[in-house]
C-alpha cells in the first residue's frame, strides 16, 4: 500500500470516527426549535448556535446520507448531551413528540417500560438494560448506587406527561424524565434535603414509601409514621412494617396477594424483617410526596389502618391499632 493510500485511508477514518462521534460541544444536551420550511443549513446553524454541534458541515454531510434531502419536521427537539451527528438527525427525522405518555405518580420502572413499549416508543426490555447500564451525566445521580438498585433509576423518573419518539433510544426516553427530575428539584427543595440529616436517596426512599401508601390526603401523617418508626426504640423497633416495599423486594415473584412465604422471604425490603429504610426507592413519588418526607407532620402517630370509608386512620399505640382493625370499620 503506497504512501498516498494510507494517508488517504487515515484521512477517511479519521472523518468517520468525527461523524460517528459527534463531538457535541455542550456534554448537557440542549434543546433545538425548528420552524417550517427550515432547510439543512439553518437547522445545521441552529444546533451549532446551541452548542449541540461543532461543525453544521459535517451535519449537514450526515443529514445527506440520512436522507434527510434538507426536509425537516418543525418543533422542539430536546438532544441529550453526547448525541452523534447520526442520533440527532434520528431524533429530528420525526415529528416532534409524536407519542404522549402519562406516567402516574407511584409508577415504577419495570411499569414505565411496559406502557412505552405499548405506546410504540421502546422495547421494555431495552429500556431496562439503559436503565443499569446507561452513564447519565447528573450531579444528583453521582453517589447513586445504579448497580445495587432493582430498576436502576428507580425514585428518579419524575411521574409527569411526556411527548417521546416512536422507536427512540431508551436512553434519550430516560433523558427526558431525568430532566424533568432535575428541574423540579428546585434549590429551595435541595436545600431542605441537605438539611434534613439525610441524602437525597433516603429522601425519595421515603418520599416512595408515602406514595405507595397515601389515600391521597394523608401525606404527612404517613410520613410522620415513617420518622416516628424510624427513631422509635419501643415496640416498634425502627422497623417499618411496610407491605409495599415487600411486595417491590419480590418483583416477579408477587402474585397478587402476600402469602407466609411472602411474609418471611428474605430481602432488605422485608421491612417486617429489617429496620430502618429499603436499600432504594420503591417507586417514582411526585412532588407532594417529596415535600411531604421534607415536611412531614409532628404527631406521635406509630400505626395507621384503612377503614371501609376508604381513608387510613392514625393511632399512637398497637392497642389502639389493634382494637380498629378487628371492628367493623377497617377495610380488611
Amino acid at each position: 500500500m503506497t504512501i498516498i493510500a494510507i494517508a488517504a485511508l487515515a484521512a477517511l477514518l479519521l472523518l468517520l470516527g468525527v461523524l460517528t462521534s459527534g463531538i457535541t460541544a455542550n456534554r448537557d444536551g440542549g434543546e433545538v426549535t425548528v420552524s417550517s420550511g427550515d432547510g439543512s443549513i439553518i437547522v445545521a446553524d441552529k444546533l451549532k448556535e446551541e452548542g449541540l454541534i461543532q461543525s453544521p458541515f459535517l451535519f449537514r454531510i450526515v443529514a445527506e446520507a440520512e436522507g434527510r434531502n434538507g426536509n425537516w419536521y418543525p418543533g422542539s427537539y430536546k438532544i441529550p448531551g453526547g448525541s452523534s451527528f447520526f442520533e440527532i438527525c434520528k431524533i429530528m427525522g420525526k415529528p416532534a413528540g409524536d407519542i404522549r405518555v402519562t406516567f402516574p405518580e407511584g409508577i415504577q420502572v419495570r411499569e414505565m417500560g411496559t406502557i412505552l413499549e405499548e405506546a410504540g416508543v421502546c422495547k421494555k426490555s431495552e429500556f431496562l438494560k439503559a436503565c443499569k447500564t446507561h452513564s447519565f451525566n447528573y450531579e444528583f445521580l453521582k453517589k447513586v448506587p445504579a448497580s445495587k438498585r432493582i430498576g436502576g433509576l428507580e425514585g428518579y423518573l419524575f411521574p409527569d406527561t411526556y411527548e417521546f419518539f416512536v422507536d427512540e433510544d431508551p436512553a434519550h426516553a430516560f433523558g427526558r424524565l431525568l430532566d424533568n427530575f432535575n428541574a423540579k428539584m428546585s434549590d429551595e427543595i435541595m436545600q431542605k434535603v441537605e438539611s434534613s440529616g439525610y441524602s437525597l436517596n433516603q429522601i425519595l426512599t421515603i418520599a416512595s414509601l408515602i406514595e405507595k401508601e397515601t389515600d391521597g390526603t394523608d401525606r404527612e401523617n404517613i410520613a410522620s409514621v415513617i420518622y416516628n418508626r424510624l427513631n422509635n426504640v419501643g415496640e416498634t423497633y425502627h422497623k417499618l412494617q411496610i407491605d409495599a416495599s415487600l411486595i417491590y423486594g419480590l418483583g416477579e415473584n408477587y402474585t397478587g396477594t402476600l402469602t407466609s412465604s411472602d411474609l418471611n422471604y428474605n430481602t432488605p425490603y422485608n421491612l417486617s424483617m429489617y429496620e430502618g429504610l429499603p436499600p432504594t426507592p420503591i417507586a417514582n413519588p411526585g412532588l407532594a410526596s417529596i415535600q411531604a418526607a421534607l415536611d412531614p407532620a409532628q404527631t406521635n402517630y406509630y400505626f395507621y389502618a384503612l377503614g371501609k370509608d376508604k381513608v387510613h386512620h392514625f393511632f399512637k399505640t398497637y392497642a389502639e391499632h389493634a382494637s380498629f382493625v378487628s371492628s367493623s370499620q377497617y377495610a380488611g
